[in-house]
């Protein structure tokens, strides 16, 4: 019995559906995210903390939207779910602005480069959360 590339495909595709989604989404939400950030803090460099603040709630509010509407799928209670994935987001962005703040000031790293490497951090933790709190299917 073999199973043809396809087939393999399909079936990682199913398993992992949720997740590749969530990239997709997360990559969709994170250049808004990077491209607000971008220019809040091309206009205004000394304030980038504000800028990042600015800049995740952009990309919280755009990935909710489409996580729920696209990859979850669940749309029950939704004013309850964006508390709960709000709450991630913003716990999300405490970690980023750690990060950013141990990276740039403390670290004399380059901000967009610092700004990428928090991105990756915080992603895999919010997917955690908000698969198995936020978009529970019995929640």
């Amino acid at each position: 019995m073999s199973i043809t590339i396809k087939e393999l495909g399909a079936g990682l595709y199913s398993k992992y559906r949720n997740l590749i989604l969530y990239g997709v989404i997360g990559v969709l939400s994170v250049s808004i995210d990077f491209a607000v950030f971008g220019v809040l803090t091309y206009f205004f460099p000394d304030y980038y903390i504000l800028a990042n603040v600015i800049s995740v709630n952009c990309g919280i509010i755009n990935s909710f939207l489409l996580n729920r509407h696209f990859n979850f799928k669940v749309k029950n209670k939704s004013v309850f779910r964006f508390m709960i994935f709000y709450v991630v987001g913003i716990m999300g962005l405490l970690i980023s602005s750690g990060l950013l703040y141990l990276m740039v000031d403390l670290g004399n790293m380059n901000l967009l480069i610092s700004k990428g490497a928090t991105i990756f951090v915080v992603t895999l933790f919010q997917f955690i959360l908000n698969k198995n709190v936020t978009f529970r299917q019995n929640g």
